[in-house]
C-alpha cells in the first residue's frame, strides 16, 4: 500500500499531475490524499486588522474548499474504476510547507505528487515556487509533473550523477520498482567538462551501482559538456526520454537541474516528469 499526497489548487495543472498519478501509480495500491491548502489573510475592517475567528475560517475558507475537493473526486470517478485506488480529502490554512511536511508525517505519504506551470516569476525558475520549496525543504519522494506533460509508460529513465555521493538501497528502491512495473529501462549519465577521470570514491560508487542494477535494463553515459542542464537536454531528446530521477542529497546535479536560471535555452522542464528521491 501507497499512500500518495497530492497538492492542488485546483488549476489545470494540478488536475495534469493527478491524472498522471493514477496513471503512474496504477499497478500499485494506492491511498490519495487530495490536499489543499488555503492561504489565509488577516482581514481589516475600519482600518483595523483582524485575526479571521474560527467560524470566519470555516465559511470562508474550509468549507467551500471542501466542495472543490469532492467535485475533484467526482470527476477522478468518472475517469478511473480502479479497485486499488482509494480518495481522500484534505483541507488546511497552514503555511504551505507545514502543512505537507505536518501530512507526510501523519499519513506516512511515500510519494507527493505535484504540477507545475514551469519557469516561475522574476527568477525563471525551472519549477515553480511550491513545487521548488518542496523538494527542497520536504524530505518525502517527490513527482513534478510539468505542465505539458502526458502521461507514458515510463521505459527510458534517466539518471544523472556525477558518482560523488552514496546511495544506500532505500534510496534507490523507487527506481527498481518502475523498472520492474514497466519492463523499463534506466540511462545512469555523467556529465563533465572533460573525460571522466573518476577518483576512488566515485569509482567505488560507480561500481556499486553497476552491481545494484545488475539484473536490470541499464547502462551508462559520459557526456563531455560544460553545461549540465544543456547535456541532459540533449540525451532526453536523443533517447525519448519518459522520467529524469535525481537523489535530492546530490546537491551539485539536483540543484543545477532543478534551480538553473537560463531556462530558455531548454524544454525538458515543461515535458518531461521528475523525481525527486530522498533519504
Amino acid at each position: 500500500m501507497k499512500n500518495i499526497l497530492i497538492p492542488t489548487d485546483f488549476s489545470d495543472n494540478s488536475w495534469n499531475a493527478i491524472v498522471y498519478a493514477l496513471k503512474f501509480f496504477e499497478k500499485s495500491t494506492c491511498n490519495f490524499y487530495l490536499l489543499h491548502v488555503n492561504v489565509v489573510n488577516d482581514m481589516v475592517i475600519g482600518g483595523s486588522r483582524l485575526v479571521p475567528t474560527q467560524k470566519i475560517l470555516k465559511e470562508v475558507y474550509i468549507e467551500p474548499s471542501k466542495r472543490q475537493l469532492q467535485k475533484l473526486i467526482d470527476r477522478l470517478k468518472q475517469i478511473t474504476v480502479n479497485k486499488k485506488h482509494r480518495f481522500f480529502t484534505l483541507t488546511d490554512y497552514n503555511l504551505f510547507i507545514d502543512s505537507i511536511r505536518n501530512h507526510v508525517e501523519d499519513k506516512k505519504i511515500d510519494f507527493i505528487v505535484m504540477g507545475t506551470k514551469g519557469a516561475s516569476g522574476l527568477k525563471q525558475l525551472i519549477i515553480g515556487s511550491n513545487a521548488g520549496a518542496v523538494v527542497r525543504r520536504v524530505h518525502c519522494n517527490t513527482l513534478i509533473v510539468p505542465e505539458n506533460a502526458t502521461y507514458s509508460k515510463p521505459e527510458e529513465i534517466v539518471f544523472p550523477t556525477d558518482f560523488s555521493s552514496f546511495y544506500s538501497s532505500n534510496i534507490l528502491q523507487p527506481i527498481i520498482e518502475i523498472l520492474e512495473a514497466n519492463n523499463a529501462c534506466v540511462r545512469i549519465i555523467h556529465i563533465g567538462k572533460k573525460e571522466p577521470d573518476l577518483n576512488e570514491n566515485q569509482s567505488i560508487n560507480k561500481e556499486y551501482l553497476e552491481d545494484y542494477f545488475d539484473n536490470y535494463n541499464h547502462s551508462f553515459h559520459f557526456l563531455k559538456n560544460n553545461h549540465i542542464e544543456d547535456a541532459i537536454q540533449g540525451f532526453v531528446e536523443s533517447e525519448s526520454t519518459n522520467l529524469i530521477i535525481m537523489v535530492a542529497k546530490n546537491l551539485n546535479y539536483f540543484q543545477r537541474i532543478l534551480f538553473h536560471p537560463t531556462v530558455e535555452k531548454i524544454s525538458y522542464h515543461t515535458d518531461v516528469p521528475f523525481l525527486v528521491l530522498h533519504e
